[in-house]
């Protein structure tokens, strides 16, 4: 029951009325459970990614190179999500996905496979959805869809999956 309680409490019971991002917890790659409150004062990405789709390579090696010019001298912080949702394109395994961010280099932070629409979408991800809704729809549409917290766990834009990660910089500036 203890477990029940600690899951229950850990996300908001409804996620749209939750005040900042700080109120979410999701499992890391490693299925270790993480408090957003760890992100607090730093302008976050999250995004969801897969290893198998066409904009895979391009936006792995720019939140990289993202992570790298940033990652200290501004404090950016990274948070990417895998999910399978959108044309299979995210079949592995927690093991086989670390296995190919590693080839990508990527030190960013990776959390567990989640489902990021319909009635299992990670409630962090329900929250997004809500406070930065997409053109046709608050749904994720593809894989790399890119959402930018500011330093106070604020949900201030999203970029969808064409949007070059780099192309946010000039974004990113404004919240530094």
């Amino acid at each position: 029951m203890a477990a029940t309680e600690t899951t229950g409490s850990s996300n908001p019971a409804n996620p749209k009325e939750a005040k900042s991002i700080y109120e979410f917890t999701a499992n890391d790659i490693n299925g270790q459970q993480v408090s957003l409150e760890k992100y607090k004062g730093h302008v976050c990405i999250i995004v969801n990614v897969a290893s198998q789709c066409g904009y895979t390579k391009n936006n792995y090696a720019e939140l990289v190179e993202l992570d790298e010019q940033f990652g200290e001298s501004k404090g950016l912080k990274i948070l990417g999500f895998p999910c399978n949702q959108f044309g299979g394109q995210e079949p592995g395994d927690a093991k086989e996905i670390c296995s190919f961010v590693a080839k990508k280099n990527v030190k960013f932070d990776m959390f567990e496979k989640i489902n990021v629409n319909g009635n299992n979408a990670h409630p962090l991800w329900v929250y997004l959805k809500y406070k930065q809704g997409g053109t046709l729809g608050d749904f994720i549409k593809w894989n790399f869809t890119k959402f930018i917290i500011d330093k106070n766990g604020q949900p201030v834009e999203r970029h969808g999956p064409s949007t070059n990660p780099k192309d946010l910089i000039k974004s990113l500036e404004k919240y530094w």
